[in-house]
């Protein structure tokens, strides 16, 4: 749709399906994630850490799915709808669920590796420049960071977020028993276009202790 009016029913459906699907979304993010900690290392590679989080929590959210679900779970697909010109690539999700009936309407989440429970400028970089600029999702109100925490705590990351974004960070009524965050956000949208201008940021912390990055990064 890039270079195209976006027809105003789109937005619409991309609105309706991404807000009244988040909480199932997740949930089938925090059981990936229990059984990838169950199952460790399993694909994961210390020399590729984020990445191969990224590739092992898919299969594992997959898995999680029953199949009968209107959207799917894939790993790096590109954001089309923002790209800038060429020779620019398009923006890529870590991760993003993608709606079947409408293949562009995609609820992303960007996933980061934080080596201690303070090294969150990546992570800030990320909300602010992808999901707040809307150069990511931009058909949706909402979307996911998750922080991959290798040392330190849940709260320490959050109070740092906080601090840095800066945001206020509130408990989500459904995953109150689980480090997961939401903040609510005014998005800078560029004129013109129909996007959805609020935004709620998911921020979720997914322990992995005793994991470390190789030395050797590749």
């Amino acid at each position: 749709m890039t270079g195209h009016s976006v027809p105003p029913e789109f937005v619409s459906l991309a609105g309706r399906w991404c807000a009244n699907q988040s909480a199932l979304l997740l949930t089938f993010v925090w059981r990936g994630y229990d059984l990838l900690l169950a199952e460790l290392p399993a694909g994961v590679n210390p020399k590729d850490l984020e990445r191969s989080i990224n590739q092992s929590l898919e299969l594992r959210i997959r898995r999680v799915m029953t199949g009968d679900e209107p959207f799917d779970i894939q790993h790096g697909p590109y954001e089309r709808e923002t790209m800038k010109a060429r020779p620019a690539q398009p923006p890529q999700y870590d991760l993003a669920f993608v709606y079947l009936a409408a293949e562009q309407i995609m609820w992303p989440l960007e996933a980061k590796a934080l080596e201690t429970d303070g090294a969150v400028g990546e992570y800030v970089n990320d909300v602010n420049n992808e999901f707040l600029a809307c150069r990511y999702a931009p058909f949706s109100s909402e979307g996911a960071m998750l922080a991959y925490l290798l040392s330190g705590t849940p709260e320490n990351v959050f109070g740092n977020l906080a601090a840095k974004i800066p945001c206020n960070l509130a408990t989500h009524l459904r995953f109150a028993d689980r480090p997961h965050r939401v903040s609510e956000h005014h998005r800078q949208i560029e004129p013109g276009k129909p996007y959805p201008r609020e935004f709620l940021c998911h921020h979720l912390v997914l322990e992995f202790p005793g994991l470390a990055r190789s030395s050797k990064r590749i």
